[in-house]
């Protein structure tokens, strides 16, 4: 894969070693991430948040449980489906969109795990708003995410530095 901000800079170029020519791709997995030849994290987020819902799915009879408490089922989600969703996010650089869609897919999951909620003056069941979620969970993704792109840029620092 040739990288170039020039669409047409990587079209003529062609490697080969020992008389072996290597295909030109558009975009690869390099140790279980997405690389593309626009330096883009699009597919490998949709990718991400796709075997996120698959480990999601894997793990829902646990997680929808009455008898487990929430703080055990969001220690469950933790280790889980969030580490499958942000595996690699150390090298990501993430978009207002980006961080929309991570927001998005882990509040769907709360809203899995912290089960309609019942209004003690009226009796009625709702579902927790997105402003209820941040006062009682965080969001994990998010402030994940940026604080290993920090541990990532001082192990890098470091390295340059010895």
């Amino acid at each position: 894969m040739v990288m170039s901000r020039d669409q047409i800079a990587g079209r003529s170029h062609s490697i080969k070693k020992d008389n072996s020519p290597f295909e030109r791709v558009e975009q690869f997995k390099c140790l279980g991430t997405s690389v593309t030849h626009e330096n883009t994290i699009q597919e490998e987020l949709k990718s991400r948040l796709n075997s996120g819902n698959a480990c999601y799915h894997s793990v829902q009879n646990i997680l929808s449980s009455s008898l487990l408490f929430k703080n055990l089922k969001i220690k469950i989600y933790k280790t889980t489906v969030s580490s499958v969703v942000l595996y690699g996010c150390e090298t990501w650089s993430l978009i207002l969109r980006d961080e929309r869609r991570l927001r998005v897919f882990e509040n769907r999951v709360l809203r899995r795990i912290f089960v309609p909620k019942r209004d003690e003056v009226t009796g009625v069941w709702r579902k927790l708003h997105n402003d209820e979620f941040n006062d009682l969970y965080c969001s994990l993704n998010i402030r994940v995410t940026k604080s290993r792109r920090m541990r990532w840029a001082r192990h890098v620092a470091r390295m340059r530095g010895g």
